[in-house]
């Protein structure tokens, strides 16, 4: 009996010394097998810049976008999914990883870990990403690719003969793959997503208007009103408020959901562009199952107004919603762990 409850415990404290990460432009994703997701939060840093120090990360970071004093900047260290600020980045996972080991308690020293990084990413990117993570007291760290990750976490039988159709809309990249016995057959990656979404929105409202909004203000526009090109839907509203560039003075206008459509338009036609450019890179042989088994949406970016209608009309195929869009790689990184070497002799 004692010698069982020992083996039990040894092997909870073995499996949650395996995490895996997704390190995403917008926000940061921790798994744990035992635990699922332990920390979900926005990747900014607050900086002084005068000491240089770190002051504040995840959300708290983010709520300071925008209102802080000359010496304090929020800044994301991650642009299009990969690496920007190297020193900033690993503070930014020095605090993550010690939220997760809160979290996880003792077993966190040096966890095994596994973290996405774009299919589009160098090689010199995923060093950085490597490294930032190892630095960051990791005993192993192991790279997945990101659509992969998404599969995986979207309860796709990705080790299969069979065609897998991710279509993976985060913050800095879209990914497109077609996954099929644990191998990418066909990929294409592009650096839009929802943050050129969201300049998008900042722009058409300053040239429209003669009005600035900021970037968390666009966000909340985007995911309010915000609508991919669907031919007809109920047309929304919404009051924003920001600083007119004429008078300098505080000003609210009322923006419709049709506008925001038009703004985020060409944004939009590039990401059904790659999906398009995927498909035709598919083998005959894997195309049916594409017909039968559709294209799967994971991402923030999957959960825009009308975009599964949109795509579904565009490709003529089936394209369905994964169970957890915001945290399909996050899941699939952490449970990427027991097929790791399995998925890293397919990419060979």
């Amino acid at each position: 009996m004692i010698l069982e409850l020992y083996k039990d415990w040894v092997k909870y404290m073995f499996s949650n010394s395996e995490i895996g990460i997704d390190l995403g432009t917008a926000n940061i994703l921790v798994y744990s097998k035992n635990k699922g997701i332990v920390l979900n939060e926005p990747s900014v840093v607050a900086i002084d810049t005068e000491t240089k120090n770190v002051l504040a990360v995840g959300n708290e970071a983010k709520s300071m976008i925008g209102k802080t004093p000359g010496k304090i900047i929020a800044v994301r260290p991650l642009k299009d999914g990969v690496i920007a600020d190297y020193d900033v980045t690993t503070e930014l996972l020095k605090q993550v990883m010690k939220k997760a080991g809160k979290q996880l308690g003792l077993s966190m020293r040096k966890p095994n870990v596994v973290v996405c990084t774009p299919s589009g990413s160098t090689s010199v990117e995923r060093r950085a990403i490597h490294d930032a993570v190892k630095n960051c007291g990791a005993k192993h760290v192991h790279l997945i690719e990101e659509p992969v990750a998404a599969a995986i976490g979207a309860d796709l039988p990705v080790d299969e003969p069979v065609a897998n159709v991710i279509v993976d809309i985060g913050g800095g990249t879209t990914e497109v793959a077609i996954i099929s016995f644990g191998g990418v057959v066909s990929c294409h990656s592009i650096r839009i997503g929802g943050d050129q979404l969201d300049e998008d929105i900042v722009t058409y409202v300053r040239k429209k208007y003669n009005l600035l909004v900021g970037e968390r203000t666009a966000e909340n526009i985007k995911m309010e009103i915000g609508y991919a090109l669907v031919e007809s839907h109920e047309e929304l509203t919404m009051d924003v408020r920001g600083r007119d560039l004429v008078t300098g003075l505080p000003k609210t206008v009322t923006l419709h959901s049709t506008e925001i459509q038009k703004a985020m338009k060409e944004s939009l036609l590039h990401i059904l562009e790659a999906i398009r450019a995927t498909l035709e890179d598919c083998p005959p042989e894997l195309s049916g199952d594409i017909v039968d088994r559709g294209v799967i949406l994971t991402g923030g970016g999957a959960l825009l107004n009308g975009m599964q209608a949109w795509l579904s009309e565009e490709i003529v195929v089936p394209v369905h919603l994964a169970p957890s869009p915001l945290e399909s790689v996050a899941i699939g990184t952490g449970r990427s762990l027991d097929v790791i070497h399995k998925l890293q002799k397919a990419a060979k």
